[in-house]
């Protein structure tokens, strides 16, 4: 099977498994989001998401956080890991936003990733579920999820989004994204592969070998 049909087999069936895919950051705005995001680097979307109401009660948006003290970010986000680093991205990027782009989020991969600790991953996400514009964010999950059924053979996020550009349909890529991390979490997990109660069983490359 070709790897454009293979793709498109594979979005069919995420989609009807996960019709309502979204993103798990709770945010309402872009500004938000590219925060959250920020801070779920080798952090829990969960755990995130229990840090971020205090922080935008304080901090609701660039202007304001552009403001803030080191201090004040980082006894707010400290449970979040690497909390020193992370609190002067936060502090990074608001300024920069406020500065820089009149306190509006930047609407292209390449602004955003001139924010600081925002990498491709980030600016992806951002520019996919805000911006509504085709975007492929290279999750751990996703990256597994593409290698096992023999879409990529590389870990490289970078490459990962390249090739995977080529195969998914613009208008389904970003989607796409949600759902493959959701069945990572819940099927094709990163400890074992729950091949049993996969769906995609019959066009997997490993599990047809172990037939």
């Amino acid at each position: 099977m070709r790897k454009k049909e293979l793709t498109a087999r594979v979005v069919d069936a995420l989609r009807k498994l996960y019709p309502d895919a979204i993103c798990s950051l709770e945010y309402t705005d872009a500004f938000q989001l590219l925060i959250a995001t920020r801070l779920s680097a080798q952090c829990t979307d969960a755990r995130v998401n229990m840090v971020t109401p205090d922080l935008f009660k304080n901090f609701p948006d660039a202007k304001s956080m552009s403001k803030a003290s080191l201090s004040d970010i980082e006894n707010l986000i400290k449970t979040c890991g690497l909390y020193k680093t992370k609190s002067k991205d936060l502090i990074g990027i608001a300024k920069m936003i406020t500065e820089n782009y009149g306190g509006i989020v930047p609407d292209s991969i390449e602004e955003l990733t001139k924010l600081p600790g925002v990498g491709r991953k980030t600016a992806n996400l951002v520019c996919g579920d805000i911006y509504g514009k085709p975007a492929v964010v290279t999750d751990t999950h996703f990256i597994r999820l593409c290698n096992r059924l023999g879409l990529v053979n590389t870990d490289n996020p970078r490459k990962v989004e390249d090739d995977m550009r080529k195969l998914l349909p613009p208008e389904e890529s970003s989607a796409f994204c949600h759902r493959a991390v959701l069945f990572g979490r819940d099927i094709c997990t990163a400890r074992k592969a729950y091949c049993d109660k996969c769906l995609l069983d019959d066009i997997c490359p490993k599990k047809i070998k172990k037939k």
